[in-house]
């Protein structure tokens, strides 16, 4: 097949989804599927809708496929172009923005429930990811759920080297996520406060919202944690895996998650989560057994959860134990490429079988 790819922003972006979609063109292409990338340019919502009345984004989107494939992300600019176009579309949805508790959601459910209907298939990364689809309209016979991997590291930990660390104290978190309010990070910082147990907080990521670091940054100083929290900003996979393999729990209370790879990711070293019940987590972090599921904007349920990791290493070795075997039993990015490879030779064989008008 000829499939195109239709995202904001290059392919080459660090997060989550982009690693999706960078791991789903690899896998189209070892399957023998040609694959061009149509890279938009980064739109604020606005400015994204704005879009729909240029030339110029329509022009861009005018290659010669069978189908395309759109993030879902760079709906604000498709939502009215893709009804000029001139392929079958299925779009990657990682989560719906609607889905966010956001003050402006119903502005978003309307527009991505209008992009929804232009669109003739759905790939979804969870099972909670489908279910907020298809209550917008999507037909569930045109979607596929179709998970990430967690081997971005798949570090060789076994046994006992889980039980090892489990003994070893103060309980060493890890938040691992793009610096922005959806994450949580003021949630955690709040419940390792509120914590009756020795915590240190290692934070991993990228600031995108420079207002909410700044106010996690002083909810650090105004609750005296400056020594119990680190910090770490950005890292290479490599000094990534260095911090994941020396922690003890991996926690991002999100306020949602379409699937959270980076639980997965933790999981792979053997690290219990401490997940946001809101959205796909719940998924992957089964409560009480791989991990701790808590209320969004809940701190209390969060001190609550590392609490009882630090009391009880055997109960802590336990969980890491049966989150290593989660993430063993994972799809491979090669089964999810399968299940998307199938959608879209039905949506383009479906396509190709529709008869030509015939004029009279």
């Amino acid at each position: 097949m000829r499939v195109g790819l239709a995202l904001y922003g290059s392919l080459d972006e660090r997060s989550g989804g982009f690693r999706y979609d960078r791991k789903l063109v690899e896998g189209l292409r070892r399957a023998g599927d040609s694959v061009e990338v149509v890279e938009l340019p980064w739109r604020a919502y606005p400015h994204g809708l704005l879009d729909n009345a240029s030339p110029t984004i329509r022009d861009r989107l005018r290659v010669d496929v069978d189908v395309m494939l759109q993030d879902e992300l760079a709906h604000p600019s498709l939502v009215l172009a893709n009804r000029d176009l001139p392929y079958p579309i299925v779009s990657v949805v990682h989560h719906l923005r609607a889905s966010e508790p956001r003050r402006l959601s119903p502005l978003y459910r309307a527009v991505e429930r209008r992009y929804l209907a232009t669109v003739d298939g759905v790939v979804c990364n969870s099972a909670a990811t489908r279910d907020a689809v298809t209550a917008l309209g999507v037909d569930p016979d045109a979607t596929v759920v179709a998970p990430p991997a967690g081997d971005r590291f798949d570090p060789a930990i076994d046994d006992a080297a889980i039980g090892e660390r489990a003994d070893e104290r103060p309980l060493r978190v890890a938040f691992v996520g793009n610096i922005a309010p959806r994450k949580g990070l003021d949630t955690l910082v709040e419940g390792v406060a509120r914590a009756e147990a020795a915590v240190e907080l290692t934070v991993v990521g990228r600031a995108v919202d420079e207002g909410h670091v700044a106010d996690v940054r002083r909810l650090v100083r105004e609750r005296g944690l400056g020594d119990r929290v680190r910090f770490a900003g950005r890292l290479s996979d490599a000094d990534l895996g260095d911090t994941l393999r020396e922690s003890h729990v991996l926690a991002v209370p999100s306020r949602y998650e379409g699937f959270g790879i980076v639980y997965l990711e933790g999981m792979s070293f053997g690290l219990p989560a401490v997940a946001s019940r809101a959205g796909g987590a719940a998924e992957t972090v089964a409560d009480g057994e791989t991990g701790v599921l808590v209320d969004p904007d809940d701190p209390d349920a969060v001190a609550r959860a590392l609490e009882g990791f630090a009391a009880d290493p055997d109960r802590l070795a336990e969980m890491g134990r049966a989150a290593r075997r989660r993430y063993e039993r994972h799809p491979s990015w090669d089964e999810s490429t399968a299940r998307v490879r199938r959608l879209l030779a039905d949506v383009a064989g479906a396509s190709d079988a529709v008869e030509p008008e015939v004029a009279t």
